[in-house]
């Protein structure tokens, strides 16, 4: 493609291919063909154990990464003006969604977290994500560059705690967590002071410990973490006992493709738990390196942020690559028993439609925000 393209071509195709990041749109496109290989090994079993097509996930998989993918280049061609007014859409549509979601959306374990359409379903909180991400750093940056004149500072509050009180009454407390670190991540980076990061540490602190007290799946799920004995290992611990039986199958080098054994009795094998049929067929060798590249992700994503001199730019690719790499922490973290279970997919591996798509939606917002503003090609 690069042949065919000349640095003097001035369609728009042709100065996006020479100023956005193709390092960063390449290693997306490794995890997406990761996430459809793993696919293969990791679905057939469980649609199996629901007497679906062998390859029913697989197909629908693919189904999603080729929207996914351009999404991720549609909105890559917007400049900084547009991304803020489909942030700010997106963030309106997304809390009617949610809350039509509280009201009439299915309830699954016990919260209700979906909206369903004939065979799919949207999970809006997730496109909440990175809307709310870049509004705040939009406001946060119109608040420093007008001294204050403009209330920036407080809109961004309200949306914050709009946001909170709708994911808190799903309930899906994960996703509370995340949008709270991003938000004070970008706080801090605007200029934050010392007293306010320790009010929300207390702030943290407490409402964990109300989330524990009040929240009934939460106390269960701590209390198994802290007391692996608690609970019943058939039922509550059963897939985190899988997961790990399937790392420590997998060993250094790996069992093999379509090896595995563990994924045949793991309901989420193709979702949550994709990390451990990682392990287990291709062992740590492939952990790692799908762990370095979401790290080289977010390191080359600061990089072109910091290099730009420009805050809003800052705080909206910092927010959405945190959100990005926090995710992925996450998922593989309690996929390894190392924090408590959340249910959070890893980023372009996990199967699932919603997640694909915003992570497409927050990809997209990354290359475009950090594209270059000369016809030069991308280091």
């Amino acid at each position: 493609m690069v042949t065919r393209i000349s640095r003097t071509d001035r369609s728009l195709v042709g100065k996006w291919w020479w100023t956005v990041d193709r390092w960063t749109l390449g290693i997306t496109c490794v995890l997406m063909f990761l996430g459809l290989f793993l696919s293969f090994a990791a679905s057939p079993s469980v649609a199996h154990h629901l007497k679906l097509n062998s390859f029913f996930f697989v197909i629908r998989h693919f189904a999603f990464l080729v929207p996914t993918l351009l999404i991720i280049i549609g909105v890559s061609l917007l400049d900084h003006k547009m991304i803020r007014r489909m942030s700010m859409v997106l963030f309106i549509v997304s809390i009617i969604l949610i809350i039509c979601t509280i009201l009439f959306g299915t309830e699954i374990k016990g919260a209700r977290r979906w909206l369903s359409f004939g065979g799919f379903s949207l999970q809006p909180s997730e496109f909440l994500k990175p809307a709310f991400t870049v509004l705040s750093a939009w406001l946060f940056s119109e608040y420093r560059a007008k001294q204050g004149d403009f209330p920036g500072l407080s809109i961004s509050f309200v949306l914050f705690a709009l946001s909170i009180l709708v994911l808190l009454l799903q309930p899906d407390l994960g996703m509370v967590v995340l949008v709270t670190l991003i938000w004070f991540a970008q706080f801090f980076l605007a200029g934050l002071s010392i007293f306010w990061i320790l009010v929300a540490i207390v702030m943290g602190v407490v409402g964990l410990g109300l989330s524990y007290m009040f929240l009934p799946h939460v106390t269960k799920r701590m209390d198994q973490f802290m007391d692996g004995s608690a609970g019943n290992k058939f039922t509550d611990r059963y897939q985190i006992n899988q997961s790990l039986e399937a790392f420590m199958n997998g060993g250094t080098l790996g069992q093999g493709p379509g090896e595995g054994i563990v994924k045949k009795h793991l309901p989420d094998a193709h979702a949550d738990f994709i990390f451990a049929v990682a392990g287990e067929e291709f062992g740590i060798i492939l952990c790692v390196i799908i762990a370095c590249l979401f790290l080289f992700i977010l390191l080359r994503s600061f990089w072109h942020a910091l290099s730009e001199h420009n805050l809003f730019t800052l705080l909206a690719v910092t927010g959405l690559t945190m959100q990005l790499t926090i995710q992925a922490m996450i998922n593989m973290s309690s996929t390894l028993n190392l924090i408590p279970t959340k249910g959070m997919t890893l980023p372009f591996l996990s199967y699932g439609g919603s997640s694909m798509l915003a992570l497409g939606i927050s990809m997209g917002m990354i290359l475009s925000l950090t594209r270059r503003n000369t016809s030069g090609p991308m280091l």
